[in-house]
């Protein structure tokens, strides 16, 4: 990895971390597997996933911070930061500017990946 792309990784991770953890600046969403466990799971899950600082090179190759994976009352979640265009129809053309870019993260449960 360059220069570039190294300054593009951090900002990129900044953002999602930011996002992820505020939920400003894009959308989460959640599988019917994670809504089937109830209210009050989801809120632990979200809590969990708003937490979650164990990044490393197994889940996070590219250093963006956009994978995590966590474990609920035995059941495996992941979640996965993505980004679009504003008109979520395309990949963003430039992930490192929140003006043209809207986050979504999905949690799921890992066997419905």
């Amino acid at each position: 990895m360059n220069a570039f792309e190294h300054a593009d990784s951090l900002k990129i991770a900044s953002l999602n971390d930011e996002f992820r953890r505020t939920g400003k600046g894009g959308r989460v969403m959640l599988t019917a597997g994670i809504q089937a466990l109830g209210q009050s799971a989801v809120s632990a899950i979200i809590m969990l996933v708003r937490l979650f600082n164990d990044f490393n090179d197994a889940n996070d190759p590219y250093a963006e911070h956009d994978f995590g994976a966590i474990k609920f009352d035995e059941v495996k979640v992941f979640w996965k930061i993505e980004c679009f265009d504003r008109s979520m129809q395309f990949a963003s053309p430039e992930p490192t500017d929140p003006e043209v870019t809207i986050r979504i993260l999905t949690i799921m449960r890992a066997d419905e990946y």
